[in-house]
């Protein structure tokens, strides 16, 4: 583990939650592994008050559930989560929100986005597949942040950080990386269109190579 920063730009509770989050999302913390306050707070160098509270958000995040004998341990992100739950709760989301995305024509949108392309295809080769999967949610996060549908975007911060891990543990497995760059330009492309119907349709196809897996 990293030692706590003397002079952390955050607070303790969030470094250390920062820290395990990131820790997770990437496999280092397996699913069923055990998150010991005493030996984090040991490891970090810090009290276990910050630990305690960030082993917390993350059981809310859904990337930890507690245990009355075990404690807190990692917690594991099911294929059938992905299929029966996350991907639904995508499309229900994301549909709305790219369709309105090409109604919409917002400029500001697609340069934000043409942004965050060119920057995949820099983490796509070489690959660096935690930045490809962080550029992949801030893809998809940026289209539903743009589109100002408040209930839509409280319930995809809800869903984001097991939807990151799942992006994150399938990345380094893509048979090409550039494949993941142009599933994102041809959204972009939908998008830039201005046709409602196609920017749905190609989000509907993009979310459902996941109901495959």
């Amino acid at each position: 583990m990293s030692a706590l920063p003397a002079s952390p730009p955050e607070s303790r509770r969030d470094w250390v939650l920062r820290n395990l989050r990131e820790r997770i999302a990437s496999g280092e913390l397996a699913a069923g592994e055990r998150l010991v306050e005493r030996d984090i707070s040991a490891h970090y160098g810090i009290s276990r008050g910050p630990v305690r509270e960030a082993i917390m958000v993350l059981e809310q995040e859904g990337l930890v559930v507690s245990h009355s004998y075990r404690g807190a341990v990692v917690a594991e992100i099911p294929q059938t989560e992905i299929s029966e739950i996350l991907v639904p709760i995508r499309l229900v989301i994301e549909k709305v929100a790219f369709r309105d995305a090409a109604k919409a024509g917002n400029e500001e949108l697609r340069a934000a986005l043409e942004v965050i392309v060119q920057q995949m295809e820099s983490a796509a080769h070489p690959l660096d597949a935690r930045r490809l999967a962080d550029l992949d949610v801030a893809f998809h996060e940026t289209v539903i942040v743009a589109m100002r549908h408040t209930q839509s975007l409280q319930i995809w911060r809800t869903i984001q950080p097991r939807v990151r891990a799942y992006f994150l543990r399938d990345a380094p497995h893509h048979d090409s990386p550039h494949a993941v760059v142009e599933q994102h330009r041809a959204l972009l492309d939908a998008l830039s269109s201005g046709d409602p119907q196609r920017a749905e349709a190609e989000i509907t196809e993009h979310i459902g190579i996941y109901l495959d897996d």
